[in-house]
């Protein structure tokens, strides 16, 4: 039985209405359209956006393209910058309770883990300034007497930053520090889903000092808003986290003027487990990693390849620790699983339950929608029996379902492992160091996590492989991701004469 927090009315909740963010004011869009966000944990409208259409994109361009063209920011010293994202982090972290619940009631992810995310959101602006001063070139003075070649690093100019609903400040934080660190101007494109953090970010860096224009935030759908965000000749850069298959739109549309583009993109990642790991660890890990942000996570730990030795007892032991997850209201603090972002997203993990099931595969635990009187639920959900070859096993779910397969050798394990598009993350879990290592070297994944899984730190680089992505966020490097280098060739000294006849 899964343990049911049913939600509470909202009671006398108001709706928060929010304009746009375009060179440095708050306003409306073009048409004047709005756009209204149902909690889907509650099932009433707790935002009010306004619509960014074509028009309102292109202005929020231009206001981007003049900061850094004409604006102080790209050409204040590094310690100026660091400065502003520091205020940024401290107003971040006093506003953190205000954030943490509307991302809650937005995105229906536990109010407890969107105030876990916001403190580490704090962490990363913090790092991004640290970053900031750290920004540097190179010099050669080993070319001969006659030259000095200097390196420079510079802002890479406008950058679009288009971020989902899953993790709406989180993902905004992993990107937007790092731009602005350089000296990089901005535009961002939320989520129409949740987008009220993002825009309270907004007031958050104009109070910290952020000139006009150096971050402007519309809000609208990918076609309307999001599309000329990729394409437009004034952009010099797309940040994107997403679906893969909008991420190769994305690519598409930026290959028009051959822009650098980031992709984060999708992962189905497997978590191997051998006879002689610490299954106690292991299954707490495995419920966290399957059932976090109720599995619409690219990093959930959605696929476990058991040794086939252990798979029963495993399998029927994640079962039972299941059954003790609290899913239902996401403003309750004892609620691990809150709701799905859609009624539509909803039915697809549903389907995805049913062909698998179809397919042969046995729901060990959960496999239906949950009734809580409002808004949409999904119990936790265990497939067994799951082949390589089914959908389930295959492609993102993105939702609280774990597919449980099996093997006999490591060579085996890693060819299950690898025998899929996304290159996300994985994890192994097993005593034996050099096993660990064998698995962490062949699994063609972006992070390995050995003995624990969905670790993090805003020093450790995140992206994938193949269709998971392009680039990485994080680490010691971000900032760096968004800078162009520029050789300075220095002649000293008289000139030979080389060219000209004599």
């Amino acid at each position: 039985m899964t343990v049911l927090v049913r939600p509470k009315a909202l009671g006398d909740y108001k709706i928060r209405e929010f304009r746009m963010l375009i060179d440095g004011k708050w306003v409306d869009g073009a048409e004047g359209r709005t756009i209204e966000r149902v909690a889907p944990g509650h099932g009433v409208t707790v935002s009010r956006y306004q619509a960014a259409t074509k028009i309102d994109a292109e202005r929020a361009i231009a206001a981007a393209r003049r900061a850094f063209d004409d604006g102080p920011w790209p050409r204040m010293t590094a310690s100026e910058r660091s400065l502003t994202l520091l205020r940024a982090a401290d107003m971040i972290a006093a506003r953190a309770d205000e954030l943490a619940f509307l991302d809650a009631i937005e995105s229906g992810k536990p109010i407890s883990q969107a105030k876990a995310e916001l403190a580490g959101a704090a962490d990363i602006w913090r790092y991004a300034a640290a970053l900031a001063r750290d920004l540097s070139g190179e010099s050669y003075n080993t070319l001969g007497d006659g030259t000095l070649g200097v390196v420079l690093r510079e802002a890479i100019g406008v950058v679009s930053i288009i971020t989902p609903w899953n993790f709406p400040f989180l993902i905004v934080s992993q990107k937007l520090p790092f731009a602005l660190a350089a000296g990089c101007t901005t535009v961002v494109k939320p989520s129409e889903l949740t987008s009220g953090s993002t825009l309270v970010l907004g007031e958050i860096l104009e109070a910290a000092g952020v000139p006009a224009g150096v971050v402007n935030i519309i809000v609208g759908t990918g076609p309307e808003a999001g599309a000329p965000l990729t394409s437009h000749p004034a952009v010099d850069m797309v940040s994107f986290t997403g679906s893969t298959g909008v991420g190769r739109l994305t690519m598409a549309n930026a290959a028009q003027t051959l822009k650098k583009v980031s992709l984060e993109l999708g992962g189905k990642n497997p978590q191997i487990v051998f006879p002689d790991a610490n299954l106690d660890e292991f299954i707490d890990a495995a419920v966290f990693g399957a059932y976090f942000n109720a599995g619409e996570c690219c990093n959930a730990g959605s696929r476990l390849i058991l040794h086939r030795d252990i798979a029963d007892e495993v399998t029927a032991r994640i079962a039972s620790l299941s059954a003790k997850v609290k899913v239902g209201d996401p403003l309750d603090p004892e609620t691990q699983v809150g709701a799905i972002i859609t009624p539509q997203h909803l039915e697809k993990i549903a389907g995805y339950v049913s062909s698998a099931s179809s397919d042969g595969a046995t729901v060990a635990h959960g496999g239906a929608a949950l009734d809580l009187g409002m808004g949409q639920f999904m119990a936790p959900t265990i497939l067994s029996a799951v082949r390589p070859d089914m959908a389930v096993a295959r492609e993102e779910v993105f939702g609280p379902v774990l597919s449980v397969l099996t093997f006999e050798t490591t060579e085996e394990a890693i060819r299950i492992a690898n025998s899929i598009d996304y290159g996300l993350s994985a994890g192994v879990w097993s005593r034996d160091f050099d096993t660990c290592l064998t698995i962490g070297r062949r699994v063609r994944a972006g992070t390995i996590w050995m003995n624990t899984f969905m670790d993090g730190a805003s020093e450790l680089p995140f992206g994938g492989y193949r269709q998971s992505g392009l680039g990485r966020e994080l680490g010691r490097h971000a900032v760096e991701d968004y800078t162009e280098t520029k050789t300075l060739n220095m002649h000293i000294g008289q000139r030979t004469n080389w060219w000209m006849p004599r």
